[in-house]
């Protein structure tokens, strides 16, 4: 392959003109999971400086096609993810069974009013407030899921000293013995808004994919309603009739 930018770019700025060739390679010749060469080889191979290559990554990251990761390089996203929603799965251990490392970060924990729909769910009163757990799933070190928990506070009591990150199910069973499992889930499309962008590494206004989940224990009371905002481009959902809810009432309200 040349090493030099093909003059068909000239009309756009160098940078573009990588990104779009890197682009076409790793379509073609990467799988995912693949590192790219370092910043220097293709720099060296392009004939082109660092910075330049630098931006022309960062094109690639914001299309979604690759993440970075400290001290391991430029690796080829799986854009094929595709996750199983029925009434008991849960995104950890989903993940977990293809192989892949999740980590699930607290952003922000404590009683606050939920919006009015949320209120609704509950059958709360206006006003009254309900715990809300803000945190961010990434997956092989990069940002998948941004998700918003709603809890009953009186159901968790103590749960802001308890959690510090990590699976919320894991911490209903052991704390609480709460094994939820879904009534009813919402799918929608979004466009991110300034905090997706920071959070989920991608451009203001790309296409997210919204979960919102009714999670109920085991005699129907509601629990928690989560509210998951994933990078549409990195994550496809399937519903799993199989597995899940019979009356179709109950996948969308």
């Amino acid at each position: 392959m040349s090493r030099q930018l093909s003059a068909t770019g000239a009309a756009q700025p160098r940078y573009r003109t990588l990104a779009d060739t890197l682009a076409r390679e790793v379509r073609a010749d990467y799988g995912p999971g693949d590192l790219l060469p370092a910043e220097s080889q293709l720099a060296r191979r392009f004939a082109v400086n660092r910075h330049t290559v630098r931006r022309a990554l960062d094109e690639l990251v914001a299309a979604g096609m690759v993440t970075r990761h400290q001290g391991r390089g430029t690796q080829v996203v799986d854009r094929r993810l595709d996750y199983a929603v029925h009434a008991g799965s849960k995104v950890t251990h989903n993940l977990a069974e293809r192989g892949m490392a999740t980590e699930t970060r607290c952003l922000d924990q404590g009683l606050d009013e939920p919006p009015e729909a949320i209120a609704q769910r509950f059958e709360a009163s206006r006003g009254t407030p309900l715990l809300r757990v803000e945190t961010l799933r990434c997956v092989d070190g990069a940002p998948l899921l941004r998700l918003r928990h709603w809890f009953d506070p009186t159901r968790v009591p103590g749960w802001v000293d308890r959690y510090r990150g990590g699976s919320t199910r894991a911490l209903l069973d052991q704390h609480y013995g709460l094994r939820l499992r879904r009534r009813r889930v919402r799918l929608e499309a979004l466009q991110a808004d300034p905090e997706d962008s920071r959070l989920l590494q991608c451009p203001h206004r790309a296409p997210l994919l919204a979960l919102t989940s009714d999670n109920v224990d085991a005699t129907g009371r509601l629990v928690e309603v989560s509210v998951s905002r994933a990078r549409a481009d990195r994550l496809a959902y399937h519903i799993d009739f199989d597995h899940s809810l019979t009356d179709p009432d109950e996948v969308f309200p």
